[in-house]
């Protein structure tokens, strides 16, 4: 067949209806009820054939249906009233707007390689992207000045189906940006907006820039296939995490330099504020920092000095647990690209180069990583939960020799969801119509006691499970006839499930460290939970392995091989194709939410905080947020192995821990009835959940921390360093290297200590007095510091405090003499050490220098 060239006719809408183009093309109707409304009464047949697409309702409604909706008086102020909604919600001031920091941003832009916003715009692969999609809609809700910033994938991220043997499979159906809630961007003159990179060879690469409007968040999506560039050009956006090398290297490439192009031309041709922080949602979209030197640098400043405006106000954010998961280049071809994009040969290369070399211990120095460029690009970053910061202070301790993990600058901010999104409407009516906003904020309605009684919150969590079961009946007949089963044989699907039985959720990415097998351990054990005459359990299954990761494939088809058996698979099913639209139904209807990872290799782990906010309970490993928001009535723990370095040992135990807390705890608490057949123990853990867990778990708690502790801070960093023609950031540049310059005759000379008995006691105070040489650097430059605590069994100081110390006097030309006192807080062992580090204003963290001298 013949090459076709495709286009999309779009509806043109009778001028009463005109509001209905801007109520589709704002996606606040994916997570507000109203606007939804208005669609689905235009047409409630059409709108459920449509998967409540507004995009796809309007080019299915025939001219026949508009003009007859055009006449009625009611449906046309419905539509206008909805509209006036819309523009007062982007119009008015918000929490934000409310605010009173000095350095509050006029905007930021946030860079991620996927947005999960709503399942009709498929540009995400799972919770990376559902993350940055809540970001820009709590941002929204809270009138935070976000600009998104993304790619346009041709094909999003595969869609899955299972073959007969029961393996994943994978297709791309190619998606059509004038059928999705998008605006091109374009020129006063109408034509469409682009930017270009140069790339090697002589080859120029071009994007176009869709907007997708998210409430008040502009979401900017490149786009590579355009006519004016070559195949492999266009094809740079083509799937979502599907190609490797260049392919990938590319994609980052037009993410973080032609992103930043893209904001620039969409500030210019919407007179917007150009943003004052950047904030990269994970290193794929590190290279915004070197475009943004590059910037400067072209403007006649020095790179140093760039360096230090773009680190003050730049925010990076790892989700990263594990080195594997992050992307690392050949370094030479990274510098093949960036020679390049340079085409006014302005940056030195090998300074950029360093930005992501590996040249730390343990590191390969052949090797670009992005995460580290981001690390050394950005002033500020964080881990997504409490204790995914620790471990990510701990995998990124190298590239701060001397200091010790717990000082390594990464901090956290653990992660949120949105509520609007993830609440089943069910459920936020009822709460709605019964409490006060400030109970909802607080979580104080859901209390005992409450306006809601037992007998109705349980009802209502069995109509979620009800609806949960309807959905699961449907997909897994749908999943069985495509793996070549006859309609006769799949009576049984009918009758699979129940309303009535305890049930359970899995559903997230198949890495093998997420275990999505640990359940199948001992498969009989497994089974009699299943199948118990009294008291069953049935488990909903979902998630998808990356195309390239066999593993993973390995791991799915050995469960769907499991659940395919005659005797469970009323209890068990695996369902393909895992997305929002599942999600939205599988969220609310199960009971218990598992989650067992190999701790602590969950970053954060979302999908249960979704789950917590429509009233069902975790299990999980502690990992992740479940580590520092768990208590003993929210849910339960399942036990670990830790330091168990026997992979299959591990397993096997915390499979039958696992076993264990269902046997003994979470099955005999859904079952233990009263005379009215509730199960007062686990509604009021339900209702313990909703109360403490709801109010944390929220995407607007996670936007408000990021503007207090990261998005202000930087700005004010910013306004700092680049006022007066940036004369902040070219001291701050010309000290940094006249420190490191100094920094080799730096020295602890000698350390001396009184002031304690023999036998020192709780209460003490130690007296400790340094010698320090200085060489070329004065007092001003540096800070003196004793650390000091309780000595572990390997002789290391475990968890140390500072205490500064005071300048005493001079005693030569470059020594000096520092005292000061600590107290001893605590019995038992006790030591203390005195070191040396730089201190300046600008810096932002003890060790954000790298320098540091520690007596011997």
């Amino acid at each position: 067949m013949r090459a076709i060239r495709r286009f999309t006719v779009r509806t043109v809408l009778p001028e009463p209806l005109a509001d209905l183009d801007e109520l589709a093309h704002n996606l606040r109707w994916s997570w507000h009820p109203g606007t939804r409304a208005v669609f689905e009464g235009l047409d409630a047949a059409l709108w459920e054939e449509v998967g409540g697409d507004p995009v796809a309702l309007l080019g299915a409604l025939g001219r026949e249906r508009l003009d007859e909706l055009a006449a009625d008086e009611e449906q046309v102020a419905r539509v206008r009233a909805a509209a006036a909604d819309l523009r007062a919600y982007r119009e008015q001031p918000r929490w934000y707007q409310r605010q009173s920091a000095d350095a509050l941003p006029a905007s930021i832009a946030y860079f991620s390689p996927e947005f999960g916003v709503a399942a009709t715009l498929p540009q995400y692969s799972g919770g990376l992207g559902v993350l940055a999609g809540d970001h820009l809609k709590a941002a929204s809700d809270l009138g935070v000045p976000v600009v998104g910033v993304g790619l346009l994938y041709r094909a999003g991220y595969f869609r899955q189906a299972l073959d007969r043997s029961g393996r994943q499979t994978e297709t791309y159906p190619v998606l059509d940006p004038d059928g999705l809630p998008l605006t091109l961007l374009r020129e006063t003159d109408g034509a469409p907006a682009q930017v270009q990179l140069a790339l090697p060879g002589g080859r120029t690469l071009h994007a176009q820039v869709w907007v997708a409007q998210v409430g008040r968040v502009p979401l900017l999506l490149l786009d590579s296939d355009v006519p004016a560039n070559d195949d492999a050009a266009r094809a740079v956006t083509d799937r979502l995490y599907g190609g490797a090398g260049t392919h990938r290297l590319e994609q980052e490439l037009l993410l973080g330099v032609g992103g930043v192009r893209a904001l620039r031309t969409h500030a210019r041709l919407t007179d917007g504020p150009a943003p004052d922080v950047f904030h990269t949602n994970e290193g794929h979209a590190g290279f915004l920092g070197v475009e943004r030197v590059r910037e400067l640098v072209v403007d006649g400043t020095s790179f140093a000095t760039a360096l230090e405006l773009v680190r003050a106000t730049t925010v990076f954010t790892t989700h990263t647990p594990v080195p594997a998961g992050i992307d690392r280049f050949e370094r030479r071809t990274v510098e093949q690209y960036l020679q390049a994009l340079d085409e006014t040969r302005t940056l030195p290369l090998e300074d950029v180069l360093a930005l992501g070399t590996e040249d730390h211990e343990g590191g390969d120095p052949r090797l670009f990583n992005m995460a580290v460029m981001g690390l050394r690009l950005a002033g500020r970053a964080n881990g997504v939960s409490r204790l995914h910061g620790r471990v990510s202070r701990e995998m990124f301790a190298g590239l701060w020799p001397g200091f010790d993990p717990q000082e390594v600058p990464i901090g956290s901010i653990t992660n949120g969801v949105h509520a609007p999104t993830w609440v089943a409407p069910e459920l936020a009516a009822l709460a709605a119509h019964r409490m006060s906003a400030q109970d909802l904020a607080t979580g104080a309605g859901w209390e005992a006691g409450g306006t809601v009684g037992d007998t109705e919150l349980w009802q209502l969590r069995r109509r979620l499970r009800t609806r949960l079961v309807t959905d699961v009946r449907r997909r897994l007949r749908a999943s069985w006839l495509r793996r070549g089963a006859l309609p006769a044989d799949l009576r049984w699907t009918d009758d699979a499930f129940s309303p009535d039985v305890l049930t359970i959720g899995f559903a997230r990415r198949v890495p093998t460290y997420k275990r999505l097998t640990l359940m199948l351990a001992d498969p009989e054990r497994f089974a009699a939970l299943l199948l118990d005459a009294d008291r069953p359990v049935q488990v909903v299954v979902a998630g998808k392995a990356h195309p390239a990761d066999e593993p993973g494939k390995r791991l799915i088809a050995e469960l769907v091989a499991f659940a395919d058996q005659h005797h469970v698979r009323h209890r068990i099913a695996f369902l393909p194709d895992y997305d929002m639209r599942m999600a939205a139904t599988l969220y609310p209807g199960c009971d218990v939410w598992l989650n067992n990872p190999l701790r602590p290799l969950e970053a954060c782990g979302t999908s249960g905080m979704k789950v917590a906010l429509n009233g069902g309970l975790n299990l999980s490993v502690l990992d992740g947020w479940w580590d520092e928001w768990h208590d003993e009535d929210n849910g339960w723990v399942i036990p670990t192995a830790d330091g168990v370095d026997d992979a299959g040992a591990r397993d096997a135990a915390e499979a039958a821990a696992l076993y264990d807390v269902l046997e003994q705890q979470v099955v005999p608490t859904f079952y233990d009835r009263d005379a009215e057949d509730v199960p007062r123990r686990w509604i009021a853990m339900v209702r313990h959940t909703l109360a403490t867990l709801g109010p944390k778990v929220q995407a607007t708690r996670m936007v408000a921390d990021y503007v207090a502790h990261l998005y202000v801070p930087a700005a004010a960093s910013g306004a700092a360093l680049g006022a007066d023609g940036l004369t902040g950031a070219a001291a701050l540049a010309d000290w940094r290297e006249r420190v490191r310059a100094a920094w080799p005759r730096v020295r602890v000379d000698h350390v001396d200590s009184g002031g304690v008995a023999t036998s020192p006691q709780v209460g003490d105070t130690l007296h400790v007095q340094a010698w320090v040489a200085l060489g070329d650097l004065s007092p001003d430059d540096v800070e003196v510091q004793v650390l000091h605590g309780p000595v572990a069994p390997d002789d290391e100081i475990a968890e140390f405090r500072v205490t500064a110390l005071r300048l005493d006097d001079s005693l030569e030309a470059d020594r000096y003499g520092y005292s000061g006192d600590v107290a001893l807080t605590a019995p038992g062992p006790f030591g203390y050490t005195v070191r040396v580090v730089p201190r300046h204003a600008a810096l932002t963290s003890v060790a954000a220098a790298g320098l540091v001298t520690t007596a011997p």
